[in-house]
């Protein structure tokens, strides 16, 4: 006996079943177009009233001690896509091709294994080695006692001790240190596991000490962080540019990364705002101001009023502020001027003190996402691929011909992409001139979809910010590294949640910093601690590694002037 379907089910089957393109009369073609676009949007607000409905519910629950629906996830997606993920789609298939891992490992000692004699035939002849590494670890305690020779001189009445060697300072030598620091800011060890860990094999460490060894008297370490700052930012006239949430102390805060191919910079501030991004270029904690050309420039694009502006004009021009006395400047002569415009006077006059100052080296171009706070601030803006792809991914179409009609655009736009990326490997004009026709055909042709046809709408509008790599080759076409570089210091926060004090804040900028910057580089973050706090020397700064690979990278060659 078959079921019948409810008419609930036959309206919906129909409605999957519906193709404007096979209709033949134009007239009754758009008007079909016009009804499944109404769908959509009908459809979209069901979905947000459903999930509006079930937060008032929820809250109502909790308000009467209840509690509100469980988040069970179910076993499958619902709707058209709840991965927004674009790996799949943006990387060009390879052939795999397995490399031996041997050619990493450091051979530390060799052995000849020997066939007993007794057990091979009487005609056996030698007939050489078979190689076969074998990887391995000795862990295990090296505890010293030291016994210092002491020395006393009645002549002048003092003692003389024999020092303890480099490294040695305190009741830990530089192995366990090294150790401690690599597993916590490296490995992603909570201190509570290290005190396990260390307790297994034998090593008797307090808590205080464990947080103080990894918080406190960092001096060296900040000093080469921000050499590495300092040669980072020289390395390429471009950067990639990320923020995440922080927390400290109990208050919220964001820890801003800033990146290249030669290193990561990790520094957390106050507020997620411009001015928080241009401390972060300059690297500094204190901005400084100027009222200049440019800060009337950029006035006129926020749109200051002009009131405003003529009576900057009538104070001292071309002349640096601390942050202290340009506030007191503008309180004095710009009275009633709106918490707004006050931001935007700011950020107009720290943006043209950036560019005209010679301590750090001025960016030409951000590589990050469509956040406000990033414009303005250099002379280009490139955007992420990667982010435009993913507000594609997030639409939802209901009817069946709009998901057909999106699938066919994605994989446009991934083709795209990959010209893009071709594009970089050998530029040329003409290729330039290609892309930028192709850009506009496909972010502009009306597809029917109307969710979609908005969506390449906003994406045409940032034509500029997306194509700077047609001008610029050497920039890549996303922003996974700096995502990463932020996700590592999400995963950092979700096992020890939260730093409580500016000193704990800083340590972790500061070792998060050298963890990405030596991987980038090549170097075992391990070896480079042990050689820091042993005092080896095997290990050169950090800054000199990157002016050096910086100098046989062309990471601007197309900045340069002809």
């Amino acid at each position: 006996m078959t079921q019948q379907s409810s008419p609930a089910q036959e309206i919906s089957t129909l409605l999957q079943s519906i193709d404007p393109e096979q209709i033949a009369d134009k007239g009754v073609r758009q008007t079909v177009e016009v009804l499944l676009n109404l769908i959509e949007q009908l459809n979209a607000k069901i979905k947000d009233l459903v999930a509006e409905n079930q937060k008032l519910r929820d809250e109502n629950n909790r308000l009467l001690g209840e509690k509100g629906k469980p988040n069970i996830k179910s076993n499958k997606t619902e709707g058209f896509q709840k991965d927004h993920s674009s790996e799949k789609e943006r990387k060009i298939p390879k052939e795999h091709k397995k490399r031996s891992k041997n050619e990493t490992i450091k051979i530390d000692r060799e052995e000849i294994v020997i066939y007993p004699q007794e057990q091979l035939p009487a005609d056996a002849q030698f007939k050489g080695y078979e190689e076969v590494i074998v990887q391995n670890i000795s862990l295990k305690t090296d505890n010293v006692l030291f016994r210092k020779q002491k020395y006393y001189s009645p002549q002048t009445g003092k003692t003389y001790l024999a020092p303890l060697p480099t490294g040695y300072d305190g009741e830990f030598g530089p192995g366990i240190k090294a150790l401690v620091v690599s597993l916590y800011y490296g490995g992603n060890m909570t201190q509570g596991k290290l005190l396990e860990f260390l307790s297994d094999i034998g090593i008797s460490m307090s808590a205080g000490y464990l947080s103080n060894l990894l918080i406190k008297n960092q001096e060296e370490f900040e000093t080469e962080y921000q050499t590495v700052y300092t040669e980072g930012l020289a390395s390429s006239p471009w950067q990639h540019f990320d923020q995440t949430g922080a927390r400290v102390g109990g208050i919220n805060h964001t820890t801003n990364v800033i990146c290249n191919p030669l290193y990561t910079i990790y520094q957390t501030t106050r507020n997620k705002n411009r001015l928080s991004v241009l401390k972060v270029l300059q690297n500094t904690r204190e901005l400084e101001f100027i009222l200049s050309e440019l800060t009337y420039e950029l006035l006129d694009t926020f749109n200051l009023p002009n009131k405003w502006i003529n009576k900057l004009k009538l104070l001292p021009q071309q002349i640096v502020f601390t942050e202290t006395e340009f506030n007191a400047l503008v309180d004095e002569y710009l009275i009633k001027l709106g918490s707004q415009h006050r931001t935007r006077i700011h950020e107009a006059a720290a943006i043209a003190f950036y560019h005209q100052q010679s301590n750090t080296p001025v960016i030409k171009t951000l590589l990050c996402d469509d956040a406000p706070q990033f414009k303005l601030i250099t002379n280009d803006l490139a955007l992420c691929w990667i982010h435009e792809g993913r507000h594609y991914k997030k639409l939802s179409p209901f009817v069946a011909c709009h998901r057909q009609i999106l699938d066919d655009f994605l994989e446009k736009f991934w083709f795209y992409y990959r010209r893009l990326l071709a594009y970089r490997d050998s530029p040329n004009q003409e290729k330039a001139h290609e892309l930028r026709l192709e850009f506009w055909t496909l972010f502009t042709e009306i597809t029917g979809y109307e969710h979609l046809d908005e969506r390449k709408r906003l994406t045409a509008a940032k034509a500029q910010q997306l194509l700077v790599v047609l001008e610029h080759p050497e920039l890549p076409l996303h922003n996974n590294p700096a995502e990463l570089a932020a996700r590592t210091m999400v995963q950092r926060r979700n096992i020890s949640y939260a730093t409580q004090t500016p000193q704990g804040t800083k340590a972790w900028d500061i070792f998060m910093s050298l963890v990405d910057t030596t991987r980038k580089l090549g170097i075992s973050f391990f070896e480079y601690m042990r050689d820091r706090i042993s005092r080896i020397g095997n290990i050169p700064s950090l800054a000199t590694i990157i002016r050096e690979k910086s100098s046989f990278n062309l990471f601007g060659g197309s900045w340069m002037p002809e």
